[in-house]
């Protein structure tokens, strides 16, 4: 469902990561922004001052400038507040943004900003584990990449190498769906998927060691997904985690709204 974006106030957060590198995106986003809107402008040097903007917000609605780290970080905050549901958060993508476009938003800075001034709030699904993490867009168990800097990287850079030698190898894990086990540990995957879908639903793919002749991957949905291992890590969206050797993610409805462009 979509609704008009209706606060025409809004607080502009500019990630220092994007102003780091593409400061002329963030230049054009913020003319066309300020040309359109009463916009007020945060610099957030860091993870603790982007947070206190964005809990200092008011009646102002949030415009996140800055990739889709940025836009994760923004919904985990504002759903670890409760503050999620009643929140229409706009984005402005610069910089790696591949998951701002899968959920509608607009490439480029004048057109994402118009979207801004112009667009629809849409109620979007997302996926809640039991450690209050929350997935937007996709989930990867073993992660089939790492990101650029996990953390602790710097410090322990044998950190890379652990999660890259756990994804190239079939792991075995418990995959339960509803209360019911779909994949158990005797019969090793390569992968594990888990989406949130629509009308309150995640859609799960899990890819079986194929033994010969590829093996057909498994699917199904539900709204709570479990999966249990021996140290498992896994992707949710631009983040690694763990390990961990239990977790369950269970799809919050319509949890979050996204300002796209209108119909």
């Amino acid at each position: 469902m979509a609704t008009s974006a209706t606060s025409d106030q809004l607080l502009v957060i500019i990630d220092p990561m994007a102003r780091h590198t593409d400061g002329e995106s963030v230049r054009i986003a913020k003319d066309v922004l300020s040309a359109g809107a009463a916009a007020k402008v945060c610099l957030p040097d860091g993870p603790e001052e982007f947070a206190r903007a964005l809990g200092r917000r008011g009646s102002r609605r949030p415009v996140v400038v800055g990739d889709d780290r940025a836009l994760v970080r923004a919904v985990a905050l504002l759903h670890r507040h409760r503050e999620l549901a009643g929140c229409a958060l706009s984005v402005v993508p610069v910089g790696s943004a591949g998951l701002a476009r899968s959920l509608g938003v607009p490439g480029g800075p004048v057109a994402s900003a118009r979207a801004v001034l112009e667009g629809v709030s849409r109620q979007l699904d997302l996926l809640v584990d039991d450690s209050d993490g929350v997935v937007l867009g996709s989930l990867g168990i073993p992660p089939a990449s790492v990101p650029a800097e996990p953390v602790g990287a710097g410090t322990r850079p044998w950190l890379r190498t652990l999660v890259r030698t756990l994804a190239a190898r079939p792991a075995r894990l418990r995959v339960e769906i509803d209360g019911v086990t779909v994949i158990d540990l005797d019969r090793p995957v390569e992968s594990v998927s888990v989406t949130p879908g629509m009308r309150g639903v995640a859609e799960v793919e899990i890819h079986p060691v194929s033994l010969g002749a590829e093996s057909t991957p498994l699917r199904s949905c539900g709204r709570t997904v479990t999966v249990t291992g021996e140290d498992f890590h896994y992707r949710a969206d631009a983040e690694t985690s763990g390990p961990v050797r239990r977790r369950t993610w269970r799809v919050a409805e319509g949890a979050w709204g996204l300002v796209v462009p209108g119909p």
